[in-house]
């Protein structure tokens, strides 16, 4: 081949290699001021987890200072195969999956093209003049055993105001919260059809009375609020929210292994989901649950890896950039990290004092009175099936813990194996 024949074809490959290919960035425990030796405790850790049949097993990594010194596969994808876990197994990550649909609106906002304050009505009119749920009084009905509670009768008054863009990120709408008006939303959840995207049932949940007045309470909207903020992503951008999310945040940072549903040439890096059954694992019937081709949920949708969501975590700790592709600016970062309920958060979802909340992601506002091992000012979330992400900006520190079946315990011991680790 001739010398410019060549050069021209070296040149055409460098261009069509996606810049997923490029390897994680590593370093020995001690270049980042880690110790080896106290590492290993991650792995004491989570060998005791699956000893006590608690997870089948599970890939931890962390980083510091933008570089991995742990990044580990412990134990089996699969008991029943016996089948041993690989360090791209994919989870499904379910709420965390949020972080990301909150970088997307972020990125919005900082186009102008959204605002917090910007009422949900501006982007679908059926979210205008809500109404608040109130409880009928009545004498409680006899609860019948093996049958769920009788779901109370409600009246509805109006809403002080209209539910904003910030109601939703903070969790602070009253939006399919579980309090007075869980009836109805069961209704409007359920009417969902297999053939709906998000522009044919989020309207729908415009008509959903609220479970108290917007911005008065701190209640975790599971699904419909973040959900929400997906379809305003769709409105704004003009992609639908598979499309942005794609182009605008896993490809940039090289994400390779992060999608709605699983391609079939992946099927076998599938983690297995299991839950508990008294001091066993069984596995789960819903091999499926939260993947969906049509309905592109940002409250729970996502499926990725250790290493992809590593990358995501890592843009958060560099102020919202990283390998020279800047999603966020770092002002933004920090406001989505601040803590904008206050005292609300502490006491839901069995958050201590000591925890704040931002914008879809938990803030540890004073780690004595949390009794937590992470600095002020980190700050991640969790899944449901077990997944669990931090920053630690203090400590320029990113740690991933993935597995398939929830354990709120586990978080904690690897949140204290990990910093335990950290010696300068």
């Amino acid at each position: 081949m001739r010398p410019f024949a060549l050069l021209r074809y070296v040149l055409i490959v460098l261009l069509l290699v996606p810049a997923q290919a490029q390897t994680l960035p590593k370093a020995t425990p001690e270049e980042v001021g880690l110790s080896t030796e106290r590492l290993q405790r991650i792995n004491e850790v989570i060998q005791r987890y699956m000893e006590s049949n608690q997870i089948s097993g599970a890939v931890t990594l962390v980083a510091r200072k933008g570089r991995v010194a742990h990044y580990e596969a412990h134990g089996l994808m699969d008991i029943e195969a016996k089948t041993p876990i690989r360090k791209d197994a994919m989870f499904r990550m379910a709420s965390s999956t949020k972080p990301v649909a909150g970088v997307a609106i972020m990125m919005l906002m900082e186009e102008g093209k959204v605002r917090l304050s910007d009422p949900v009505s501006r982007f679908i009119p059926e979210f205008k003049n809500p109404k608040v749920a109130i409880p009928k009084p009545s004498i409680p009905a006899p609860v019948v055993p093996g049958q769920s509670p009788p779901v109370p009768e409600i009246t509805t008054i109006a809403a002080t105001r209209e539910i904003t863009v910030r109601d939703l990120l903070t969790h602070t709408s009253g939006l399919g919260s579980g309090g007075a008006s869980a009836g109805e939303a069961a209704k409007v959840m359920q009417s969902r059809k297999p053939t709906d995207a998000l522009a044919d049932f989020i309207p729908r949940l415009g008509a959903l009375p609220l479970d108290f007045q917007p911005g008065t309470q701190f209640r975790y909207s599971g699904l419909a609020g973040i959900d929400v903020l997906s379809r305003i992503v769709e409105i704004a951008s003009g992609q639908t929210f598979d499309q942005f999310l794609k182009t605008r945040i896993f490809d940039p940072l090289g994400m390779k292994d992060t999608f709605f549903a699983l391609p079939t040439d992946r099927q076998n890096r599938l983690m297995t989901l299991y839950r508990r059954a008294g001091n066993k694992l069984e596995k789960h019937p819903n091999q499926e649950m939260l993947m969906n081709r049509i309905y592109f949920s940002g409250a729970a949708g996502l499926v990725s890896t250790a290493e992809d969501y590593f990358q995501f975590a890592q843009m958060l700790a560099n102020g919202g950039q990283l390998n020279g592709k800047r999603l966020l600016s770092p002002r933004t970062v920090a406001l989505m990290s601040s803590n904008h309920t206050g005292e609300l958060f502490p006491g839901q979802l069995g958050r201590p004092a000591g925890m704040g909340f931002g914008f879809t992601v938990e803030v540890v506002a004073d780690a004595i009175k949390a009794d937590s091992r992470r600095s002020v000012g980190s700050f991640g979330w969790d899944g449901a099936f077990g997944t669990h992400f931090w920053v630690d900006p203090k400590e320029q520190l990113v740690a991933v813990l993935m597995i398939q079946t929830a354990n709120r315990g586990l978080h904690r011991d690897f949140e204290n194996a990990v910093m335990q680790a950290i010696v300068e």
